[in-house]
């Protein structure tokens, strides 16, 4: 029944329904859905006009459709998705605007409410205008990535047809995570790895802070320096076997950076490492507001929650624009040596976040064909290319290694112990006037 003396009852679902995707809500069925009736379909409907006319602002688009079932009469009241969120409640001396979160409608947080702000001005996050001058801040990684990428040299003018920076100057929030010395804080990634398949006793550990592309590159090097890898011996040389796809796992730090929600402040996208698995969990859920695990990967959409950082990303060549992510995650790791239907990608999310897990492939390694050099398998992309820059020129300092590799100093500084604690590398003479050796 329509409950005309308590409207929010009803009407916190119509400002929800507004707020996301739409919905409908149905009078004259019982909660166990069977249908009961209404005595008079034409006094309900106009109550309900009444009480969204006097309640509801802005107004939202709703429709009333009457239905027949068995002589039965019944109503639907069809609520469309807004674009002019948010949409309040306004009664009882409050101003509510809610948020449908499974089959509730409750009153929207403070991060969800700035997001349905964004919406209905139909911006969002990354394109906002910052105050920071586009003078006061350089762009050397993002620079260097886009030569190395896509074999074209870099122009400054791509910041503003970007949308990095905007005609008088300032970046933008997209602009900002690009900037080598990013200064939004909540552009953080926490890396774990855990001893066994719960979390427990961490063997390893590194928190990053900073530019989109620099924490990408440490994603990557994080799970490749602590992840195992096994080989078969070939006539002309071996053939490597990792526990997971290269492709597929950044594709799924890329999708992870770009679809996070930014405005939650003090948040960041996590690495769990286990024996037998990887997961990525990053702030915000679908940007539709659906659950990712109700619905086929094949036909998840393409909405971004940030669209200048998606669109920087396809520029950068590490993702495709027709939303394909998540398949080739999934296409990626089937394509492995010892894959199994159990090992097939997951992905879980819920309003407040989204999650993957990449599952290990079962490798049979033989541990004593991999002679007496066991260093190589934990060796790191950057850390071979320090090793083959010191070889040509030992005498090089950490701050000149960073500048080569657009990394910052603090970076080099870490690679080079964790190359001296494994054997591979040794410092002869005073820091000053000393030199490298490489023992490999």
């Amino acid at each position: 029944m329509l409950e005309e003396k308590k409207p929010k009852s009803w009407l916190k679902s119509v400002s929800a329904f507004a707020n996301g995707l739409g919905g409908s809500l149905f009078f004259g069925i019982d909660n166990c859905g069977l249908v009961q009736g209404l005595d008079d379909v034409q006094h309900v409907c106009e109550a309900i006009s009444s009480r969204v006319r006097d309640y509801m602002d802005p107004l939202p688009e709703v429709e009333m459709i009457p239905h027949d079932i068995d002589g039965l009469h019944i109503l639907q009241l069809k609520v469309n998705a807004g674009q002019y969120t948010p949409y309040y409640y306004v009664g009882d001396g409050q101003r509510i605007a809610f948020v449908r979160i499974g089959d509730e409608s409750l009153p929207a947080t403070a991060e969800q409410m700035l997001r349905l702000v964004l919406k209905g001005s139909s911006k969002t996050f990354d394109s906002l205008h910052t105050d920071y001058k586009a003078e006061d801040y350089s762009f050397t990684i993002l620079a260097n990535t886009f030569k190395d990428r896509t074999k074209h040299e870099w122009d400054k003018k791509y910041l503003l047809s970007f949308g990095l920076v905007t005609g008088t100057g300032n970046l933008t929030n997209a602009g900002a995570l690009f900037a080598d010395d990013c200064p939004l804080w909540q552009s953080r990634l926490y890396c774990t790895r855990w001893d066994g398949i719960e979390k427990g006793d961490a063997i390893n550990d590194a928190e990053f802070t900073g530019n989109v592309l620099m924490l990408l590159r440490e994603a990557m090097n994080f799970v490749k320096s602590n992840t195992k890898r096994g080989w078969e011996k070939l006539p002309g040389g071996r053939k490597n076997k990792p526990e997971y796809a290269e492709r597929a796992v950044l594709e799924a730090m890329v999708n992870h950076f770009i679809h996070r929600d930014y405005t939650v402040l003090g948040s960041e996208v996590h690495i769990d490492v286990y024996d037998d698995r990887l997961t990525v969990t990053s702030p915000g859920g679908m940007y539709n507001g659906m659950l990712i695990q109700d619905l086929d990967i094949k036909d998840v959409s393409s909405e971004r929650r940030n669209p200048i950082l998606a669109n920087v990303m396809a520029q950068l060549n590490y993702m495709e624009k027709r939303g394909s992510g998540l398949t080739r995650i999934c296409n990626e790791t089937k394509a492995l040596e010892g894959y199994t239907d159990e090992l097939k990608p997951k992905f879980k999310s819920t309003p407040a976040q989204f999650q993957t897990t990449i599952f290990a492939s079962h490798v049979t390694q033989n541990v004593g064909d991999r002679g007496g050099d066991l260093s190589e398998t934990k060796l790191t992309d950057r850390q071979q290319k320090i090793l083959s820059i010191i070889k040509k020129n030992p005498t090089i300092t950490g701050k000149k290694m960073s500048e080569m590799l657009s990394v910052s100093q603090r970076t080099i500084e870490r690679d080079l112990s964790a190359l001296q604690k494994g054997g591979l590398l040794r410092h002869e003479g005073k820091d000053n006037n000393g030199f490298w050796l490489v023992k490999i």
